[in-house]
């Protein structure tokens, strides 16, 4: 990730007491704590706006910043008077009709889509973040520039997902929805509260998102507890695993000295992970935390070692570090569907996070979801944040794809790492050194004609890749992938799929981005303009696919076409609705 600015924060915190660090837990976080006189306090639910609409409609567009000077990103409250975060409504986005992977000679002139197959929505990157954690890398994001370390929408990550589930609710009623799918990073950083809040977000249940001494809670916006809308009971959801989900901050396996950082009271000392190869072990910084008794977050405890004097915050056992079996096993506790969202007790048994499903029985569709995050005993003093699959995984994959080809299924795989869109050597690429190659994992999967389509996440962009076939005498060979922003940072958007077949027996995927229904005032509109203020002060790229001219929204919308194999082109027929014109 290009950064074309960095900024420094000295901090010198006061004392323990003088923050008012150093209070008892008011309960378990999954309980809201008590009130003045006993009382509990039950916030109300924060709907989301009437005028539900996708980027088709309307376009969430940045304003350029007016103000006198540029300030650093934790001055929040200099956000408005700067002029960062500010936002209007643009005009919508048609989809752009991608044809990539058809023949040189192929004319789409005459076509029309015919009948429906597929509906479902993609969600990922959402980061739910224990904002009160002693264990997160705040000091490193400032000091190189790293918005996914530290920015402001850490206050709201539990809002922004209510506020996304009751759009995808909305969307429902107006166009049912077959299915949804979570890529990966549900969690920011591995701890049981993060990954139980988003569950349980999505279950509809009463959301206490605050730890510790619950700081703020009764009195600070975005630590109040709320009851949360809960994702339609008719869609079920299933679940890809992350690298944040299992990995510190995303980037290092969680050892003994983070393990109990993370339950502690001691703000965590790090080095410098992002320049230095050796920084996991080193204890030159303070990582810092923030202050969730003051509006904005302020970051306490946060500098080198020599200079800051941290504070003790209040221990809690609810932000205990998962392993991945554990982090499997909480999705069986759920009231919505299907029980373990895609896992199995066989999974947990074999630590192994890949699994297959079949949206509906009466479509020829089958789902592959693909753990292709790094495995914790790898080596890598660069990160952890790669692709990469072992022996194991490739051929579990091969088998799902040759059963899904012998059965005439058309074939999806949903993995929380792209493939094919950075170098290796990037922290987000494709592992150099992982057992199976990025060339020899593309070159068997243009194998497969009936594999059509892989999702991602992990990037925190909307982009649409197109992988040819090797072979212009059999264009059923390419596939497309297609990746979907993150829900933390802007866009803050998920996405939607509808899977077509047209009248000349193609198919056609038409992908749309959709932006969370937020009120004027609402926590999740305060995030969003956090969000763009965050894209602004760290100077990211907002997408790596083209937007309109003048528009910089991070929005793509696409009609992907594929070609089939003659034999799956007499198959499909007998299958689907037939839309209506």
């Amino acid at each position: 990730m290009k950064v074309l600015r960095r900024d420094f924060l000295k901090c010198c915190a006061g004392s323990p007491a003088a923050l008012g660090l150093e209070l008892s837990p008011l309960g378990p976080p999954e309980k809201a704590p008590a009130a003045e006189g006993n009382s509990p306090i039950i916030a109300p639910s924060h709907p989301i706006a009437s005028d539900v609409f996708t980027t088709l409609q309307k376009t969430v567009a940045p304003d350029s910043p007016s103000g006198p000077g540029k300030i650093r990103p934790n001055e929040v409250s200099k956000y408005k008077q700067n002029g960062y975060g500010i936002w209007h409504y643009g005009p919508g986005i048609d989809p752009v009709k991608r044809l990539d992977l058809m023949a040189a000679d192929h004319s789409s002139a005459s076509a029309v889509k015919t009948v429906r197959f597929l509906n479902f929505f993609t969600i990922t990157d959402i980061h739910i973040t224990d904002k009160e954690s002693p264990a997160q890398a705040i000091y490193l994001g400032l000091k190189d520039g790293i918005a996914s370390a530290y920015s402001a929408v850490m206050l709201y990550t539990t809002h922004v997902l209510d506020a996304a589930v009751q759009t995808i609710n909305a969307i429902h009623k107006q166009n049912p929805i077959d299915f949804g799918i979570s890529l990966g990073d549900t969690c920011n950083n591995t701890q049981y509260n993060e990954l139980r809040w988003y569950i349980d977000v999505l279950d509809g249940k009463l959301i206490t998102p605050s730890s510790g001494a619950h700081a703020g809670a009764r009195a600070i916006d975005y630590q109040k507890p709320f009851k949360a809308a809960g994702l339609d009971k008719t869609i079920p959801w299933h679940q890809t695993l992350g690298n944040h989900d299992h990995f510190w901050m995303g980037t290092n396996p969680v050892s003994d000295y983070l393990r109990e950082a993370h339950v502690g009271e001691d703000i965590l000392k790090m080095g410098d992970i992002l320049t230095d190869p050796e920084g996991i072990d080193k204890r030159d910084f303070y990582m810092g935390v923030l202050d969730c008794r003051t509006p904005y977050g302020e970051i306490i405890g946060a500098g080198p070692v020599s200079s800051t004097n941290a504070p003790k915050i209040a221990a809690d056992p609810g932000r205990r570090s998962l392993s991945k079996k554990e982090w499997m096993r909480e999705f069986f506790t759920t009231s919505s569907n299907p029980v373990g969202h895609g896992f199995t007790l066989a999974n947990i048994d074999n630590d192994f996070a890949s699994y297959s499903f079949e949206p509906k029985s009466n479509i020829p569709v089958k789902v592959i979801v693909l753990d292709d995050t790094q495995r914790e005993d790898d080596i890598d003093f660069h990160g952890y944040g790669h692709g990469s699959l072992d022996n194991a995984r490739y051929d579990w994959l091969v088998g799902e794809l040759d059963k899904g080809q012998a059965e005439g299924k058309l074939m999806i795989i949903a993995a929380h790492a792209p493939i094919g869109v950075e170098k290796p050597e990037s922290f987000i690429g494709w592992w150099s050194r992982s057992p199976v190659p990025e060339k020899m994992l593309v070159d068997k999967l243009h194998t497969y004609p009936n594999l059509i389509l892989w999702i991602a996440g992990h990037r925190h962009v909307n982009a649409v890749t197109a992988f040819k076939s090797p072979d212009d005498a059999r264009p059923e060979l390419g596939f497309w992938q297609v990746e979907t922003s993150s829900l933390r940072d802007f866009p803050q958007q998920f996405r939607t799929f509808e899977i077509v077949r047209n009248s000349d027996n193609t198919i056609s995927i038409f992908t749309t981005d959709v932006d969370p229904a937020v009120k004027d005032g609402s926590l999740a509109a305060i995030s969003r303009s956090y969000g763009i203020a965050a894209q602004q002060l760290y100077s990211k790229t907002l997408s790596s696919s083209p937007s309109p001219p003048g528009l910089c929204t991070g929005s793509y919308n696409a009609e992907l076409v594929i070609q089939l194999s003659p034999e799956m082109q007499a198959k499909i027929q007998n299958y689907g609705t037939p839309i209506r014109t």
